[in-house]
């Protein structure tokens, strides 16, 4: 048997916690992957994976196993990336997943000069608000807003989003310009919710002005999960909405939205890229974290110094 491809495919089962996920991921038949991973346990005499017909759980024995595997790749990786010459471009297939609207407004306007700078990276980019399954989906690294919930992510702060709240012009000529944070629990206002993708939840308004801290609860029209339909239905008067200024300032310019209560503070939202834990960090992907960390200084730089969530 292919010694890196058992390797390889006991690793990719482990983290995606399925042999149907890890063949996908591999562009393997669930057969072959399946087959590889009892070959594996059959030359070292172990029990790698505990079986059942709804999941796949490592063993003790396999969780140690799988430690000393991604080192091993690591180090192959390594030795193949040693052997090219110094000059030599990063290149191969990257995957990465970020919201919709940096996608739209500060990614993909930009990516001309990545290109130009690493032309033999193919990058596979999915623009999308929903919750990304880093290790099952195998994508190498996703970029996302606000705090945190899964600890067992390796996560790296690069930014942080200066968030405002606004108002488009015909919504208020028809429900009237709200003075103070507590009318919008009127009920003549509505804001857009903006639905959380894990809980479903609408995202709260947060508001802060000498010491004085408002979530307001407000009523809504429509709520919608994608930070593009956010903004549009915003834009159709449908309600009042909080963004982050990148979204917001060409549409101020324009007098398509106006900002409200200006002399109240929104926190900032953290940005975080997120890998997958004990995954290698490739070249190919060190260069794109690198240029995700200038586009991050131009459009949202970090407040303060602490940059690093966790050390790659």
């Amino acid at each position: 048997m292919d010694r890196f491809d058992t390797l390889q495919a006991f690793a990719r089962v482990v983290e995606a916690g399925s042999f149907t996920k890890a063949a996908q991921t591999l562009h393997m038949s669930k057969t072959t992957v399946t087959q590889l991973v009892q070959q594996l346990e059959a030359r070292l005499q172990v029990r790698l994976l505990h079986r059942t017909t709804r999941q796949v759980r490592v063993t003790a024995d396999g969780a140690a196993y799988y430690e000393r595997v991604v080192r091993v790749l690591a180090d192959l990786e390594d030795a193949d990336t040693s052997l090219a010459s110094a000059s030599a471009s990063p290149k191969g297939r990257l995957r990465v997943d970020v919201p919709s609207p940096f996608a739209r407004l500060i990614l993909v306007p930009a990516l001309p000069g990545f290109h130009a700078r690493h032309p033999e990276i193919q990058l596979d980019l999915g623009a999308s608000d929903r919750m990304v399954d880093v290790i099952g989906d195998n994508v190498d690294c996703v970029l996302r807003g606000g705090e945190l919930s899964d600890s067992s992510l390796t996560a790296r702060r690069v930014g942080e989003l200066r968030l405002g709240v606004y108002a488009a012009p015909a919504y208020l000529a028809r429900a009237g310009t709200p003075a103070h944070p507590r009318d919008l629990e009127d009920t003549q206002h509505r804001i857009v919710g903006y639905l959380r993708a894990r809980s479903g939840r609408i995202a709260p308004i947060a508001l802060e002005r000498d010491g004085e801290q408002l979530a307001p609860q407000s009523r809504y029209v429509v709520a919608v999960d994608d930070g593009n339909a956010y903004l549009a239905a915003g834009l159709a008067g449908m309600g009042i909405l909080w963004l982050p200024r990148y979204m917001a300032d060409p549409h101020v310019a324009r007098g398509e939205l106006l900002p409200l209560f200006e002399d109240w503070k929104v926190a900032s939202m953290p940005m975080y890229l997120v890998f997958p834990p004990n995954r290698h960090v490739s070249a190919k992907l060190r260069v794109f974290i690198e240029w995700i960390d200038e586009l991050m200084a131009l459009h949202a730089p970090l407040a303060g110094a602490a940059a690093i969530l966790r050390a790659m």
